[in-house]
């Protein structure tokens, strides 16, 4: 019991500082768990949003391949490789090309995406038909931005004079070469030109006088009458450049013999892939080309390995042809990869991981299928919903300097508090219950030295008043130094002066018979008590009693006898009639006896008498005084025994110093026994205890 309120009073001790640090620790895992929290709301709604996401990724995937663009990209997987130039034909979404009508061929070949883009705005599409029916034949389409056309006239042997184009054509070893001289159809002066490309196998000599153009091959050119930059167009200029587009439909003898001998045969050929085309575009007399497809910056418009760029990290991507089983039937296969620089904090990630969900399945997979002339793909994609939690530690890693913000600054703050006031806080205690543990007030006063927790600040203001009081306190110890021996000094010189006269009365009354004889030993006995001590409560604690065994019996019939001669009428004892031992001290137990009737004699009713009964049982012996008169305050029973406390005012002026039954207490503490008060229905009792003496029967 006693260890649980020696640590019950210690916790009571730190209440303070430990309150202070449990609201900071809450504060800092209220931050971590806040976070905590958002994050598994986060997520939750990334996992819910990957799903819906990656559901619109499948669609718009499957939507741009059944674009033209997307199903031109299906029928020529191999398109838009590293070596784009000189360029290969691609098999169109379409039958034919309808290569006579500007506005149909522009469409198709703008929509389908088989345009291959060039510096300066230019571009051409070289590709063939889905349809065996459509003829060995090869189109090339395109635009290009120049000044006006020149024609060529008729009967004008110089071709070179006119407009041209060189196109070559490649095939199994096999290379055609053609000269497509421009013939208009409108007048010179016209700003829209319109006109034929007349073709012609290309000689090395430049002689075409006696040559006639080949009949299957057919091109169309097509001038805009608008300047193509006209911003870019100086004031004043009587020309500026203009697009031009051009249509050719190019014949393949190797394919036409094919066609004309096998029956079955397979379109497109299995080596269009290796077919190559390259045409160029030449001023009248100049022989460096205005446009050459051969351009080291030629690009495509889209390829499949676009669609990386719609793939998540993680997700992959497979398209094949349906019902064919041989071994390039599996046209695409990628997978999605995390090109961001983001960093991720492997803790943050971790933690994400644990984090838990509703999840649902963690995998996902999409089915589509591409209907194009050349056959029906199938499309599947396949996701992980947790990449969502890579998404999220990415986000997280770079939001977590908050998080570590808030921590830092309640860190700091905390730091603060615990260095200006816990600490300070600990200090004072610890140096309070250090002084707490010395025995005298002087060393508990040196002890608790506070001077360098002084400060401005209320602990600080608090420190400086205790220090000043302690100032105060050892000032007044001093005082009180002096002041005790200045009446050390006066209680010897008192006790010198009365010891003589005292000696001399007592030789006056030597006879043992004489009733003063015993009230100057008492008084030899104060003296001796008082004598040499700074104040009488000192001398009272510090008395040593003889204690032998003592007559209680007789020794209260002498105390009735000789209480007329102290002053104090009518006392009755009724003997005991045998004798009755306790031990004790014969002198101090009479002044206690005495100091209980002088204090019954004042407060008794006028003409009653104060009666004295002895009584005793195994344990103790027991002297009850008892008195007619008015009762004690309850609350003052106890307090009746202290030194100095006294009913009547100004005491010490009247010679009552409120010292008698402290003396009593005293005396009867120190012989083993007891006193006590209580009030009864007519007065107040006192009953003195003693311990009994071994031979007492």
């Amino acid at each position: 019991m006693q260890s649980l309120s020696r640590a019950l009073a210690w916790l009571a001790s730190i209440r303070l500082r430990f309150f202070f640090r449990v609201v900071f620790l809450l504060l800092a895992c209220a931050i971590v768990a806040l976070a905590v929290f958002v994050l598994r709301e986060e997520k939750q709604q990334g996992f819910d949003a990957y799903r819906e996401g990656f559901a619109k990724t499948a669609d718009q995937i499957a939507a741009r391949l059944r674009h033209p663009t997307g199903q031109l990209a299906l029928l020529n997987p191999e398109a838009g490789g590293q070596h784009l130039t000189p360029l290969r034909p691609l098999l169109l979404p379409y039958a034919a090309l309808d290569f006579d009508d500007p506005g149909k061929v522009r469409v198709a070949v703008e929509t389908s995406g088989c345009l291959v883009q060039y510096p300066d705005d230019a571009a051409m599409c070289v590709a063939v038909g889905s349809r065996q029916w459509a003829g060995a034949f090869v189109y090339v389409a395109g635009r290009v931005n120049v000044d006006t056309l020149v024609s060529h006239r008729q009967g004008q042997r110089d071709l070179s004079l006119a407009h041209r184009m060189r196109v070559q054509l490649a095939l199994r070893g096999v290379q055609y070469n053609w000269l497509a001289v421009f013939e208009g159809e409108t007048p010179p002066e016209a700003r829209a030109q319109r006109g034929r490309l007349t073709g012609f196998v290309e000689r090395a000599d430049g002689d075409y006088s006696r040559m006639r153009p080949q009949r299957d091959f057919r091109g169309w050119l097509w001038q805009s009458p608008e300047c193509a930059r006209p911003q870019e167009v100086p004031q004043g200029a009587a020309d500026c450049a203009r697009e031009v587009f051009y249509s050719l439909r190019l014949p393949v003898a190797l394919l036409a013999e094919e066609f004309d001998t096998r029956r079955n045969t397979v379109w497109p050929p299995p080596d269009l892939a290796d077919m190559r085309v390259s045409l160029a575009l030449h001023a009248p007399g100049n022989a460096t080309p205005l446009f050459d497809s051969n351009h080291d910056e030629a690009r495509m418009v889209f390829q499949l390995d676009d669609l990386r760029s719609l793939l998540l990290p993680g997700e992959s991507l497979m398209i094949r042809k349906v019902g064919s089983s041989k071994p390039g039937a599996e046209l695409l296969r990628m997978v999605g990869t995390d090109d961001s620089e983001d960093p991720v904090s492997p803790l943050i990630n971790a933690l994400i991981r644990r984090l838990p969900v509703d999840a649902g399945t963690l995998k996902l997979d999409a089915q589509e299928f591409i209907s194009t002339p050349g056959g029906r793909y199938e499309l599947l994609l396949a996701g992980d919903v947790r990449n969502a939690n890579r998404i999220l530690a990415r986000t997280a890693t770079r939001m977590s300097w908050i998080v570590g913000a808030l921590l830092l600054a309640i860190g700091i703050a905390w730091f603060l508090i615990e260095l200006g006031i816990i600490r300070r806080i600990a200090i004072l205690t610890r140096r309070t219950r250090a002084a707490r543990q010395l025995a005298t007030a002087a060393e508990r006063l040196e002890q608790f030295d506070v001077a360098d927790l002084r400060g401005g600040d209320e602990l600080g203001i608090l420190a400086t008043n205790l220090h000043e009081l302690q100032g105060r306190v050892r000032e007044d110890m001093a005082r009180e130094k002096i002041r005790a021996a200045q009446e050390k000094d006066m209680w010897h010189a008192v006790g010198h002066e009365i010891m003589s006269p005292l000696q001399s009365l007592l030789a006056l009354h030597g006879s043992d018979e004489d009733a003063s004889r015993r009230y100057l030993l008492r008084m030899q006995q104060a003296i001796r008590v008082l004598y040499g001590h700074a104040s009488p409560s000192e001398a009272f604690e510090t008395t040593q009693l003889q204690l032998q065994a003592l007559d209680v019996d007789a020794f209260l019939q002498a105390i009735a006898q000789n209480a007329p001669a102290a002053g104090i009428a009518d006392v009755r004892y009724t003997p005991a009639g045998a004798p009755v031992l306790a031990r004790a001290d014969e002198f101090p137990l009479e002044d206690v006896v005495t100091h209980v009737l002088s204090n019954a004699a004042r407060f008794r009713l006028p003409d009653t008498p104060i009666s004295i009964e002895l009584a005793r049982d195994a344990e103790r012996v027991h002297i009850r005084i008892h008195n007619a008169g008015p009762q004690i305050a309850p609350d003052m029973l106890d307090k009746i025994f202290e030194y100095g406390v006294s009913d009547q005012p100004d005491s010490a002026a009247q010679g009552n110093r409120g010292q008698g039954l402290f003396v009593a207490r005293t005396y009867m503490a120190k012989m083993g026994g007891t006193i006590a008060a209580r009030n009864e229905e007519d007065g107040v009792s006192f009953t003195l205890s003693l311990m009994p003496a071994k031979d007492s029967a």
